[in-house]
Protein backbone atom coordinates (compact mmCIF):
# COMPACT_ATOMS: atom_id res chain seq x y z
CA UNK A 1 0.00 0.00 0.00
CA UNK A 2 2.60 2.10 0.58
CA UNK A 3 3.69 2.60 -2.76
CA UNK A 4 -0.32 3.74 -3.59
CA UNK A 5 0.59 6.79 -1.56
CA UNK A 6 3.90 7.65 -3.06
CA UNK A 7 2.88 7.18 -6.47
CA UNK A 8 0.55 10.05 -6.61
CA UNK A 9 3.09 12.48 -5.03
CA UNK A 10 5.68 11.06 -7.92
CA UNK A 11 3.46 12.03 -10.55
CA UNK A 12 3.08 15.37 -9.71
CA UNK A 13 6.47 16.02 -8.96
CA UNK A 14 7.37 14.92 -12.38
CA UNK A 15 4.49 16.86 -14.31
CA UNK A 16 5.75 20.11 -12.44
CA UNK A 17 9.03 19.70 -13.37
CA UNK A 18 8.00 18.41 -17.05
CA UNK A 19 7.73 22.39 -17.44
CA UNK A 20 11.02 23.37 -16.09
CA UNK A 21 12.75 22.84 -19.38
CA UNK A 22 16.15 24.44 -20.25
CA UNK A 23 15.73 27.91 -21.45
CA UNK A 24 11.90 28.53 -20.34
CA UNK A 25 12.31 31.36 -18.38
CA UNK A 26 13.55 32.46 -21.40
CA UNK A 27 11.18 31.37 -24.20
CA UNK A 28 9.58 34.95 -24.66
CA UNK A 29 12.61 36.16 -25.50
CA UNK A 30 14.61 34.73 -28.97
CA UNK A 31 18.24 35.55 -29.05
CA UNK A 32 18.07 35.29 -33.14
CA UNK A 33 14.62 37.50 -33.51
CA UNK A 34 14.88 39.84 -36.36
CA UNK A 35 15.64 42.93 -35.30
CA UNK A 36 13.65 45.86 -36.53
CA UNK A 37 15.20 48.75 -38.13
CA UNK A 38 15.79 50.52 -41.12
CA UNK A 39 18.59 49.01 -42.00
CA UNK A 40 19.33 46.25 -44.97
CA UNK A 41 19.59 42.88 -44.99
CA UNK A 42 23.10 42.44 -45.31
CA UNK A 43 23.57 45.58 -42.69
CA UNK A 44 21.79 43.71 -40.36
CA UNK A 45 23.79 40.57 -40.87
CA UNK A 46 27.03 42.84 -40.74
CA UNK A 47 26.17 44.23 -37.17
CA UNK A 48 24.64 40.94 -35.88
CA UNK A 49 28.31 39.51 -36.24
CA UNK A 50 29.20 42.12 -34.10
CA UNK A 51 26.79 42.54 -31.34
CA UNK A 52 26.72 38.81 -31.26
CA UNK A 53 28.68 36.11 -28.58
CA UNK A 54 27.77 33.08 -27.10
CA UNK A 55 26.97 32.74 -23.55
CA UNK A 56 30.31 31.68 -21.23
CA UNK A 57 31.08 28.81 -20.70
CA UNK A 58 29.17 26.97 -16.91
CA UNK A 59 32.74 26.93 -15.84
CA UNK A 60 33.75 30.78 -16.93
CA UNK A 61 32.38 32.16 -13.76
CA UNK A 62 35.33 33.50 -12.23
CA UNK A 63 36.09 36.82 -13.64
CA UNK A 64 34.90 39.10 -16.35
CA UNK A 65 37.68 38.62 -18.66
CA UNK A 66 36.03 34.91 -18.68
CA UNK A 67 32.58 36.19 -19.01
CA UNK A 68 32.85 37.77 -22.33
CA UNK A 69 33.35 35.44 -25.13
CA UNK A 70 33.44 38.64 -27.71
CA UNK A 71 36.38 38.25 -30.28
CA UNK A 72 38.89 40.95 -30.69
CA UNK A 73 37.90 41.64 -34.19
CA UNK A 74 34.19 42.30 -32.53
CA UNK A 75 35.41 44.76 -29.67
CA UNK A 76 36.65 46.97 -32.43
CA UNK A 77 34.05 47.11 -35.09
CA UNK A 78 31.95 47.36 -32.03
CA UNK A 79 33.77 50.33 -31.33
CA UNK A 80 34.12 51.77 -34.55
CA UNK A 81 32.19 55.30 -34.91
CA UNK A 82 28.36 55.25 -36.55
CA UNK A 83 28.49 54.67 -40.44
CA UNK A 84 25.06 55.85 -41.01
CA UNK A 85 22.51 58.25 -39.89
CA UNK A 86 21.37 57.24 -36.16
CA UNK A 87 18.18 58.67 -34.06
CA UNK A 88 18.52 59.87 -30.86
CA UNK A 89 16.07 57.78 -28.42
CA UNK A 90 17.58 58.97 -25.27
CA UNK A 91 19.28 58.93 -22.13
CA UNK A 92 19.23 56.18 -19.20
CA UNK A 93 20.84 55.41 -16.28
CA UNK A 94 22.65 51.84 -16.88
CA UNK A 95 23.77 49.17 -14.82
CA UNK A 96 25.49 45.66 -15.51
CA UNK A 97 23.10 42.89 -17.29
CA UNK A 98 23.35 39.45 -16.94
CA UNK A 99 26.86 38.55 -17.55
CA UNK A 100 26.34 35.21 -18.99
CA UNK A 101 24.51 36.55 -21.78
CA UNK A 102 27.23 37.15 -24.54
CA UNK A 103 27.73 39.51 -26.67
CA UNK A 104 27.03 43.68 -27.02
CA UNK A 105 23.62 44.59 -26.11
CA UNK A 106 21.27 46.86 -23.69
CA UNK A 107 17.95 45.98 -22.50
CA UNK A 108 16.17 49.20 -22.12
CA UNK A 109 12.44 51.03 -21.94
CA UNK A 110 13.55 53.26 -24.76
CA UNK A 111 12.66 50.95 -27.03
CA UNK A 112 9.41 48.98 -27.51
CA UNK A 113 11.06 46.20 -30.19
CA UNK A 114 14.61 44.74 -30.79
CA UNK A 115 16.91 46.63 -33.26
CA UNK A 116 20.55 47.72 -33.97
CA UNK A 117 21.97 50.88 -32.16
CA UNK A 118 24.88 52.27 -30.41
CA UNK A 119 25.33 53.34 -26.70
CA UNK A 120 27.63 56.48 -26.38
CA UNK A 121 28.80 57.37 -22.72
CA UNK A 122 28.95 61.37 -22.70
CA UNK A 123 31.70 61.70 -20.21
CA UNK A 124 34.08 59.46 -22.41
CA UNK A 125 32.81 59.80 -26.04
CA UNK A 126 33.38 55.97 -26.30
CA UNK A 127 30.40 54.16 -27.87
CA UNK A 128 29.73 50.71 -28.58
CA UNK A 129 27.22 49.37 -31.45
CA UNK A 130 25.03 46.90 -29.56
CA UNK A 131 21.63 45.20 -29.84
CA UNK A 132 18.73 47.15 -28.87
CA UNK A 133 16.25 45.03 -26.62
CA UNK A 134 12.89 46.18 -25.16
CA UNK A 135 12.62 45.96 -20.92
CA UNK A 136 9.24 46.93 -19.49
CA UNK A 137 8.58 49.99 -17.10
CA UNK A 138 8.60 53.60 -18.13
CA UNK A 139 10.88 55.45 -20.04
CA UNK A 140 12.07 57.22 -17.24
CA UNK A 141 13.44 53.80 -16.19
CA UNK A 142 16.88 52.28 -15.60
CA UNK A 143 18.60 49.87 -18.33
CA UNK A 144 20.62 46.50 -18.31
CA UNK A 145 23.90 46.59 -20.16
CA UNK A 146 26.31 43.61 -21.12
CA UNK A 147 29.63 43.21 -19.70
CA UNK A 148 31.33 43.74 -23.14
CA UNK A 149 29.74 46.63 -23.63
CA UNK A 150 30.20 48.31 -20.66
CA UNK A 151 33.73 47.36 -20.73
CA UNK A 152 34.03 48.54 -24.02
CA UNK A 153 32.69 51.86 -22.78
CA UNK A 154 35.34 51.55 -19.98
CA UNK A 155 32.98 51.64 -17.52
CA UNK A 156 33.20 49.77 -14.15
CA UNK A 157 30.86 47.39 -13.65
CA UNK A 158 30.03 48.63 -10.31
CA UNK A 159 29.44 52.01 -11.56
CA UNK A 160 25.84 53.43 -12.94
CA UNK A 161 26.74 55.35 -15.88
CA UNK A 162 23.95 58.02 -17.65
CA UNK A 163 24.42 56.37 -21.71
CA UNK A 164 23.22 58.06 -24.78
CA UNK A 165 21.05 55.57 -26.80
CA UNK A 166 20.45 55.70 -30.55
CA UNK A 167 18.79 53.36 -33.01
CA UNK A 168 21.01 52.74 -36.54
Amino acid sequence: MRFTTVAPALILTAGALAGCTQGAMTAGRSADAAPQTQMTAEQVTAAAAVTRAPAPRPAARASAAQLDTTTPEQRAAAAKPAEAAETRLGTTVASLGNPSEGGFWIKTPLVSERGIGRIVDPATGKSAKVDLIPLDGPASGGSQVSLPALQLLGVSLTDLPTLEVYRS
